[in-house]
């Protein structure tokens, strides 16, 4: 699941909306909203994104939060190392490869330390 798959179903969950409903309101089907919820689809266009908050009548804060979420939500990430150094390259397909290894817990401890929360 993604960030933004996550933040949907919550919302959808807090206002006892079905993916079902929720799907037929915005004109979508409730495979692709399913599969955009779980991360099985890229990362939703800002078109869909505007839909959405607009569709939970979001504003201000709540509104930027859903458009970080869907930034960062695209399941299968490249990563461009080239002009950097080995150890980024190597960090990056360390991870790459590790990553199903990690636990939620030290994925957010390590999250905190990229974001600078803990520097």
């Amino acid at each position: 699941m993604t960030p933004f798959g996550e933040k949907v179903r919550t919302l959808r969950d807090e206002r006892k909306i079905t993916l079902k409903q929720m799907a037929a309101d915005l004109e979508l089907s409730p495979a692709y909203l399913s599969s955009l919820e779980h991360g099985h689809r890229g990362r939703p266009s800002e078109a869909l994104t505007v839909q959405i908050c607009e569709y939970f009548n979001l504003i201000w804060d709540d509104f930027e939060e859903m458009h970080r979420l869907a930034r960062l939500s695209h399941p299968k990430v490249t990563v461009d190392t080239s002009g950097l150094s080995p150890a980024h390259t190597e960090l990056a397909n360390t991870l790459a490869e590790k990553v199903q290894d990690i636990s939620e817990q030290d994925a957010i401890a390590l999250l905190a330390r990229l974001r600078g929360d803990l520097f």
